[in-house]
Order: C-alpha cells, then sequence, then structure tokens
C-alpha cells in the first residue's frame, strides 16, 4: 500500500477540483458555444492555466516527483547576462 502525506493528498485534490471546475467552464465555451465576451474568455483561459499549473504541482508533490516546483517561465542564468553581445567574457 501506497502510504501518502495528508497534507498533500488535501492539495492534490483541492487543486485537481479547482482545475476541473475552470476546464468545465472552459468546454462550455468551446466544446458547447457557451458565448462569452473576448475580456472574459481571457480571463478564464488565464484562470484555466494558473489551475492547471497548481494542480500539475500538486499532482508531482503527490507523487514525490519534485519536492520544489521549478517555474518554467523563470529566466536563468545561462539565458541572460554571461557572455552576451557586449560584454566581457
Amino acid at each position: 500500500m501506497v502510504r501518502v502525506d495528508e497534507e498533500r493528498k488535501r492539495a492534490y485534490r483541492e487543486a485537481y477540483a479547482a482545475w476541473h471546475e475552470q476546464l468545465e467552464a472552459l468546454h462550455r465555451v468551446f466544446l458547447d458555444g457557451e458565448p462569452m465576451d473576448p475580456p472574459k474568455l481571457k480571463g478564464l483561459l488565464n484562470r484555466e492555466s494558473r489551475a492547471k499549473a497548481r494542480y500539475d504541482e500538486a499532482r508531482r508533490r503527490l507523487l514525490g516527483l519534485m519536492e520544489e516546483v521549478l517555474d518554467p517561465f523563470a529566466e536563468s542564468a545561462q539565458d541572460h547576462g554571461s557572455g552576451g553581445p557586449g560584454e566581457a567574457s
């Protein structure tokens, strides 16, 4: 039997439920044709994206795949700062 920390289970369940709620709203618009003004659609897309990211993080923690979640959009030191044009190497 797999033992999982209660806090991780709770966080996973909450993140899954929150993402599922946003995904259902997105499906109503894209799959069922529910009308939505562009600004509201943008907000919905942003909420779904953030909810999915929180779910992915909670899932990785639940499965023990990584303790710290890395931000895929964070800039690394390799991307900026050393050896670029106009900089001494």
